[in-house]
């Protein structure tokens, strides 16, 4: 991680982007919390994170807008538009209100496809292909570590204010990453229009991740988990108030729990990827998050704290294996149609797990649902680990010493990759 950061043009970039991710961990758990406090369903807490899902349906459409403008520009002014759109929920009061919840939801997911496509192009253009590991797990390792925090800070602002804090927040952290972003240095050629009819311009993203059999294989297995995680958003609600007969916010504590995993994975990302390769890291990532999905055969909370940390500890690992590999294999003209084929195509099942979740909470037993998801993620896991040759172990990486010096032989590498 001390390579990547030794690059001023990344620790600017790494600056702005944590005071989005605060408010980004701030918010989504925070938005499922209001919709079960205002109408005591499960479903309808599930159904909010649904409404940031659901416009994953557009991404390759969103990848094609993100494609055709200069990434950092385009990242600001994305940023910028999430702070604008926050602004309804100091309206959302009352049950009758909960479709402005939904709605400022929708806007949000529109905007995170937006920012995921342009980030990981623009990282991939001031940071090296040797160094994107590390890139991709120093902000995994901020993002989870926020995980101890965020969830804890969204649940008490709620608290306290009812809502309006959790706007608040929200606003000023895009706010703030917006001016931090809008300083970094990067030398970015404005993106040259093809002659390609319209469908292939937008469809060229999914070309793209199924061109190689390493990206199939991802693809494919990780499909297989998401087709049950879903179900989590309504069915850790269950669990929480059904089995560990806590109130909704005590979900907040676990998730926060959870970030001290989190954060360790983060730290150590980079690592298990230069070591097992990225589908390696992939699988690895899936097999410590799986036993958390047994918790529910016996919902004791003593059981449920080490469970999630290991779980907490997965996560980056799966993440980082999956950001670095659609980084090193897509080319730089075409990653933002990628990276929002592939929110596209993961989040896809993941909004139809989502909806299913939510209609099955109030009909099975929550204790099912958990042992079915544990059993498929662990199949997930299996096909990933007997693809790991697709992807080969590298070595480790040292920070040069013109690096500490500037930006220039950052973007002149980075100019290089393009």
């Amino acid at each position: 991680m001390r390579a990547v950061l030794s690059r001023p043009a990344f620790r600017l970039l790494f600056c702005g982007l944590l005071f989005s991710m605060t408010a980004e961990s701030v918010l989504l758990l925070a938005l499922a919390i209001w919709a079960k406090d205002l109408t005591g369903s499960n479903g309808m807490a599930g159904a909010a994170i649904l409404a940031v899902v659901a416009p994953m349906a557009f991404a390759p459409v969103l990848g094609f807008v993100v494609d055709r403008f200069r990434r950092r520009p385009f990242l600001v002014a994305v940023l910028l538009c999430s702070a604008v759109m926050l602004t309804p929920l100091f309206a959302v009061h009352e049950r009758g209100d909960l479709w402005i919840l939904f709605s400022v939801g929708v806007g949000y997911g529109l905007s995170f496809i937006m920012v995921s496509a342009a980030l990981n192009g623009l990282i991939k253009q001031v940071v090296p292909d040797d160094l994107l590991a590390e890139a991709n797990g120093a902000l995994q390792t901020v993002k989870q570590g926020l995980r101890l925090v965020g969830p804890l800070l969204g649940a008490g602002l709620y608290g306290a204010t009812r809502g309006w804090g959790l706007a608040a927040v929200g606003i000023t952290g895009f706010v703030l990453a917006a001016l931090v972003i809008s300083a970094v240095r990067v030398d970015e050629r404005r993106p040259t229009r093809t002659e390609l009819r319209w469908a292939a311009e937008v469809s060229a993203g999914v070309r793209q991740l199924v061109a190689t059999a390493a990206m199939r294989r991802v693809l494919i297995g990780v499909v297989i988990a998401i087709t049950v995680f879903g179900f989590g958003e309504s069915v850790f609600f269950a669990y929480v108030d059904q089995g560990l007969h806590r109130p909704p916010t005590f979900l907040g504590v676990l998730i926060s729990i959870q970030g001290v995993g989190g954060l360790l994975g983060g730290l150590t990302a980079a690592k298990v990827v230069r070591r097992f390769g990225e589908i390696g890291a992939i699988t690895l990532g899936l097999a410590l998050f799986t036993p958390w999905q047994f918790a529910g055969v016996l919902p004791r909370v003593w059981l449920a704290v080490p469970l999630v940390v290991l779980a907490g500890l997965g996560l980056p690992y799966t993440i980082v294996g999956l950001m670095t590999l659609l980084q090193r294999t897509t080319p730089t003209e075409l990653m933002g149609r990628t990276s929002a084929a592939m929110d596209a195509l993961l989040s896809a099942p993941q909004a139809l797990s989502i909806a299913f979740g939510a209609a099955l909470v109030g009909l099975v037993d929550y204790r099912i649902l958990m042992t079915a998801m544990g059993v498929v993620m662990t199949v997930s896991a299996v096909y990933l680990w007997a693809g790991r040759g697709l992807t080969r172990p590298s070595a480790a990486v040292e920070p040069a010493a013109d690096q500490v010096a500037g930006d220039g032989g950052a973007v002149r590498q980075a100019e290089t990759v393009v």
